[in-house]
């Protein structure tokens, strides 16, 4: 694996950071204290506000694609604002700045004299902490009982030592800030030598991609590992799988016989099966969140030996966000991969004119749309096809009156949604729950606003909000019939596919669920959000229940109140 690593540093464009050299003395490089917490630092706050440079070549390439749907150009430029936006450095790409991950090689003649977990964690922290960025880690009190460490704390970290390189003692970074959503999307699968057979393969991809949903913010970039020494050793490739560092795996050559296939290493890529999962992704109509083609932006299929009584075979993803990012220290000094700091510049320098990202990304209110009336100027859309502009949606109308305007769009329409929605998610709905097995009763609140599942950044210094991005939908769908029932939770905001259960209960009690776009968080905390304020358990910190109001909000038609369902039909 170090070859293919060493692979991935050689093929990327770093930079200098201007901080103090390490010392180089009897060929081995000393490290001084601090210089890790250092660059750490500066690596999570640059992946939180600035995109690698292919991940926004591919996000622009499927912009431009001519076959991709109305409602992904809409979600595509909305990322592509996003970036942005984030990029001025004081909103995150995403809400969710996830889990903070570190990988190291170490070489043998790299000194550093103390713990460096302790020092890269030390950094992650003051990253987290100096840029607003969300505190999403819980520890438990106890098996069921929970609290927010409030510094995003612990990291992942996995230092692993090395012979020393060839022009000198290195030592390299992954540094990665992976989202619960796409966390959650990791699939494993205990399977047999059975599955080795291109047909049985083909079905058992169809089946697993289509599972995917679109809950962790497409378009993916996907990876599939299949065998491993143990279910942990593939696991662990799929993670790295997932962040690029393995691209530079050697792929297989039609007709290799064994002693070519050993020289080429154990670690390898299949091309083949890359392009048949992108077709399957292309099929599942999904799209990049709405309908469409683009599910999947890239595919990385990893090969593993196996054991003859095993073949584990994962699936995972990194979503629109993409945080992923390489660095370095040697004798010459401390080295982070280059970003992208400006979007806007960086596409027109390449050619991609076809992008106007000054105006705005989320479609704009269109003047003469309410809910009172149903009106979509123009006419509508539906399933990836768009038909003049969006309605805008009065919330602050009583319920029932938005409850019947709603009632007259289809799956797949858009609106712009103007007015008071409840920021609510996990820990508030288990509270709520907790009240009604109390027998004791709902807030207010509940009953008279839409609620947006979301857990919003900190607010920079002069914002309104910090970023805030819809959370997946699926983790409120056991409470469905418990407060549908009641008359709350009627109208829903989030991202992702729903339950069977949701549905049902939507056309049950007449309630509908809208998808907000996800995976671009900044944007909508700099144009949308007019005002916030806690009102509900602002003990739960990030989970604490706000009252937003919003402007032109950008949301499509998921789930009616007719029990139709966009993923279905799609």
């Amino acid at each position: 694996m170090r070859a293919i690593i060493l692979s991935a540093f050689t093929h990327t464009r770093f930079s200098a950071l201007n901080i103090e050299i390490p010392r180089l003395e009897n060929k081995r490089l000393f490290l001084p204290p601090g210089l890790l917490k250092t660059l750490s630092r500066e690596a999570f706050r640059r992946i939180a506000f600035y995109m690698r440079e292919n991940h926004l070549g591919l996000l622009a390439a499927a912009l431009n694609d001519s076959e991709s749907s109305e409602n992904e150009k809409l979600v595509l430029k909305t990322m592509l604002k996003n970036a942005e936006v984030a990029a001025r450095g004081e909103l995150a790409l995403c809400q969710d700045t996830g889990t903070a991950s570190i990988y190291g090689w170490k070489d043998n003649s790299v000194v550093t004299g103390y713990d460096d977990e302790e020092e890269l964690s030390a950094g992650a922290v003051l990253a987290y902490n100096e840029n607003n960025l969300r505190a999403s880690m819980v520890a438990a009190s106890s098996f069921f009982d929970e609290y927010n460490t409030g510094d995003n704390l612990p990291v992942q970290c996995h230092i692993a030592a090395c012979p020393d390189s060839a022009g000198g003692p290195v030592y390299r970074f992954l540094f990665v800030a992976k989202g619960g959503g796409s966390s959650n999307k990791t699939a494993y699968f205990s399977m047999t030598k059975a599955l080795l057979e291109e047909k049985a393969f083909g079905v058992f991809l169809e089946e697993k991609i289509r599972l995917l949903g679109t809950a962790a913010c497409p378009p993916y970039r996907l990876a599939l590992v299949a065998g491993g020494q143990s279910p942990e050793y593939n696991l662990e490739v799929l993670k790295l799988a997932t962040s690029e560092i393995l691209d530079y795996a050697p792929a297989f050559v039609p007709g290799e016989n064994r002693d070519e296939s050993r020289s080429r290493g154990w670690i390898r890529r299949d091309r083949y099966w890359e392009d048949r999962i992108m077709e399957i992704g292309r099929r599942t109509g999904l799209g990049a969140q709405f309908g469409g083609k683009h599910l999947l932006l890239d595919v990385r299929v990893i090969r593993l030996p196996r054991h003859a009584a095993s073949f584990p075979v994962s699936i995972g993803v990194s979503c629109s966000a993409h945080r992923n990012m390489l660095g370095y220290v040697d004798a010459a000094g401390v080295y982070l991969e280059n970003l992208v700091e400006q979007p806007p510049v960086w596409l027109k320098e390449r050619g991609i004119s076809a992008l106007s990202l000054q105006s705005g990304a989320s479609g704009g209110a269109t003047p003469g749309g309410t809910a009172s009336d149903g009106a979509i100027p123009g006419g509508g859309t539906s399933c990836g096809r768009t038909y003049g502009g969006p309605a805008v949606i009065d919330l602050n109308r009583p319920m029932r009156e938005i409850l019947a305007g709603l009632g007259r769009f289809k799956t797949g329409d858009r609106m712009l949604l103007s007015g008071k929605l409840i920021v609510a998610r996990d820990a508030a709905h288990l509270n709520w729950h907790t009240l009604l097995s109390g027998g004791k009763e709902l807030p207010s609140y509940i009953f008279e606003h839409p609620i947006y599942y979301a857990g919003p950044s900190a607010a920079p210094p002069g914002k309104i909000s910090g970023s805030i991005g819809p959370t997946t939908a699926q983790r409120m769908d056991p409470y469905a019939g418990e407060l549908m029932s009641l008359g709350a939770s009627l109208i829903t905001l989030s991202k992702g596919n729903r339950s069977p259960a949701w549905t049902a209960a939507c056309k049950k009690y007449g309630g509908f669920y809208l998808g907000a776009i996800g995976g671009a968080a900044a944007l909508p905390a700099e144009e949308n959000i007019l005002s916030q304020k806690i009102i509900d358990y602002p003990e739960l910190g990030m989970e604490a229940v706000r009252l937003i109001e919003v402007r032109d909000f950008p949301v499509f038609m998921v789930v009616d109140n007719r029990g139709n369902d966009l993923y279905e039909q799609l």
